[in-house]
């Protein structure tokens, strides 16, 4: 093995392409492979703008858009992997090219009083008009 490549990282030159779900794992986009593929299966996986199942072969050079747990990805294919790698080394499969996240207040919806399920006070208030 030539210095400077990690174990499981193939060189981009002779190997063609790798299965979709494989590279997903592999890249730690997704926990397992499972999880990969079922997010192709679900439609969740785009590869070069087109929706694409488990199976579909993965490139160098091409541009993935997933949901992921983590949120939407926008990816593109720097090298390849089949088997899943160290986080240092699964960031070098792939170079980021995904939105910032929403601030912090857009993540935490807040619920305004009187939405939802009453309180225990509430309860009460309602139990007492309804008995008398």
């Amino acid at each position: 093995m030539c210095q400077g490549q990690h174990p499981g990282v193939l060189p981009s030159e002779p190997v063609g392409a790798v299965r979709i779900d494989r590279w997903l794992c592999a890249s730690r986009i997704y926990k397992s492979r499972t999880q990969a593929t079922e997010a192709c299966a679900g439609g969740h996986v785009r590869l070069n703008g087109a929706v694409v199942r488990p199976s579909h072969a993965v490139k160098v050079g091409d541009r993935v858009r997933a949901l992921a747990p983590r949120g939407e990805v926008v990816l593109e294919v720097v090298a390849l992997a089949e088997k899943r790698l160290s986080p240092p080394a699964a960031r070098e499969l792939y170079a980021d090219h995904s939105p910032p996240p929403p601030p912090r207040e857009e993540r935490l919806a807040i619920r305004e009083r009187g939405a939802g399920r009453p309180t225990k006070a509430d309860r009460r208030a309602l139990e007492r008009l309804r008995d008398g």
